[in-house]
């Protein structure tokens, strides 16, 4: 079965486009091509019709109405009108329409090659054996009430009080909309309660500090005993209605943060093994040059860490959606892969009641940078993911145990995805972007890789890899991943991430909302 779209070599810089697969019949432009251009093909050339944007595509070939219309070998679509070689596909031709996909359990399931001497990082060794990439205190709430109080707390340490314990990254309030006129025992208060405590067991805190009001649906001492957290001298929580209010409670917190920092900045760095890694990928403001440069490239990296002996975390269900087959194939086993189904089926049920469908997504930011529909830009999306076994499938928040390649359910809304897959255990995040991304996601670094050139020299102080060198011509998609996967070896061992350095990573913690607000 075709595969998405992995470049062996340079790409060609002589043509205008590039054709991903030989079974497709359309080809995507380098950058904007002009009606009446010629473009030529091995089997024939044409005129283009129209005006093509850069990223979008063109018919190679005429297209009759109903008939399915591929890239990457695949089919994104089915043409709603005939289309004509050198015409504009977009939305104005091309709809998803159903057709069956055969998920073949198991076929594509190769062994890892396994490096015999793995690499290494500067990482932190907790006293439980886990190792850190970041060294935090985190104020977390169980409910948006307490949200001022953490706010207070965490402010009041700036980077002038942090000077006296270099060996803090920061203090940081994670708040929330939730935690009231919820069903105590619904799914929704089940992923909250899992989402916090995935957070306060995040090997990246060094302390954590939970701040409630007292009278809230998730109470501190339910979410303690459902999730199994005990208080420490390291694990601690305040109760507002309890300490006497607003600035009394501050005022309890900075003392309590002030003890943790004195513990926190007694480690240091020390050469660990890469698979203590686990790399969270997630794509945002995707193009028409995600599948192509950016997302296989991560997918290098990731087929290299894996065979370190790492992790790495796939997320955003609708966004695998028409892709789920070439997944399943890789799946270890048949219970592996009917797992991803299963969520995949919710999924549709879930936009089913809430009157939505599943092509809601792409974005008109991602309709803008070329792409059409959700087949079109999951089938980029799974890129990410390398060509390694799918081990295991986790819901939402989960503690990721399994090593190698693995899949999370979240949504495709970039902080709600990231979020689960920190609490789940990601201490490194990916996040490939083709239209312009501004992200954070403390505790957890997060690199953001453009999937072009332009978009590098625009927003460079935003972006720390340029992927638009295979796009150009200069790197191939396998030097492209290893240039990445030294990055992420780099970046966990301490070296900052443009994000960081802007003072992302609060503000991006928030949990999935699942069931009603009441």
């Amino acid at each position: 079965m075709p595969t998405p779209f992995r470049n062996e070599g340079k790409l060609q810089t002589v043509q205008p486009f590039i054709r991903l697969h030989p079974d497709d019949n359309v080809i995507i432009a380098r950058s904007d091509i002009i009606s009446g251009a010629v473009l030529s093909l091995p089997e024939a050339s044409f005129e283009t019709r129209d005006l093509i944007p850069s990223g979008h595509k063109v018919a190679a070939s005429s297209i009759n109405k109903g008939a399915p219309v591929r890239r990457y070998g695949q089919i994104i679509g089915f043409a709603s009108q005939d289309i004509s070689a050198g015409e504009h596909v977009h939305g104005h031709n091309l709809d998803m329409g159903e057709f069956t996909r055969e998920y073949d359990f198991c076929a594509d399931v190769n062994p890892v090659e396994y490096v015999s001497k793995a690499a290494t990082f500067r990482g932190i060794v907790r006293p439980d054996g886990r190792v850190a990439t970041r060294n935090y205190i985190g104020v977390l709430t169980t409910v948006n009430c307490s949200a001022t109080v953490a706010r207070g707390i965490a402010q009041h340490f700036t980077s002038e009080l942090l000077r006296d314990v270099p060996n803090v990254d920061g203090v940081v309030a994670l708040t929330h909309g939730l935690g009231c006129c919820m069903d105590t025992g619904g799914e929704g208060m089940r992923v909250l309660q899992r989402t916090v405590a995935g957070y306060a067991r995040h090997v990246n805190f060094s302390g954590i500090l939970v701040v409630g009001l007292g009278c809230e649906a998730n109470q501190i001492s339910t979410l303690f005993e459902a999730q199994s957290l005990s208080e420490t001298c390291q694990v601690r929580s305040l109760i507002i209605q309890n300490t006497g209010g607003t600035s009394k409670t501050i005022d309890k917190g900075i003392g309590i943060v002030k003890d943790m920092l004195v513990h926190a900045n007694n480690v240091d760095r020390q050469p660990v093994p890469a698979s203590h890694l686990v790399l969270g990928l997630e794509c945002g403001g995707s193009d028409g040059y995600s599948g192509i440069s950016a997302n296989p490239a991560l997918g290098v990296a990731v087929d290299l860490l894996v065979r370190h002996g790492g992790t790495a975390v796939l997320a955003e269900t609708p966004e695998v959606y028409g892709a789920e087959h070439l997944l399943t194939r890789r799946a270890v086993s048949q219970s592996v892969g009917e797992k991803l189904i299963e969520r995949i089926r919710w999924w549709e049920d879930y936009t089913n009641r809430n009157r939505g469908e599943m092509n809601n997504n792409p974005t008109p930011g991602n309709k803008a940078g070329g792409l059409t529909t959700i087949l079109e830009k999951s089938l980029g999306a799974v890129a990410k993911s390398g060509t390694t076994p799918l081990v295991e499938v986790y819901e939402y928040a989960e503690n990721i145990t399994a090593k190698g390649f693995v899949f999370m359910d979240t949504p495709g809304y970039d902080p709600v995805s990231v979020t689960g897959m920190v609490s789940g255990g990601a201490n490194i995040v990916c996040f490939t972007t083709g239209r312009g991304s501004a992200y954070g996601c403390a505790p957890s670094p997060s690199l953001k890789l453009s999937t072009n050139s332009e978009l590098w020299e625009r927003q460079e102080e935003d972006i720390d890899i340029n992927c638009g060198t295979i796009l150009d011509g200069k790197e191939t998609v396998d030097e492209a991943g290893r240039r990445i996967f030294e990055t992420i070896l780099r970046i966990a061992s301490g070296e900052k991430t443009k994000s960081e350095l802007h003072g992302y990573g609060q503000n991006e913690f928030v949990p999935w909302s699942i069931g009603a607000v009441m």
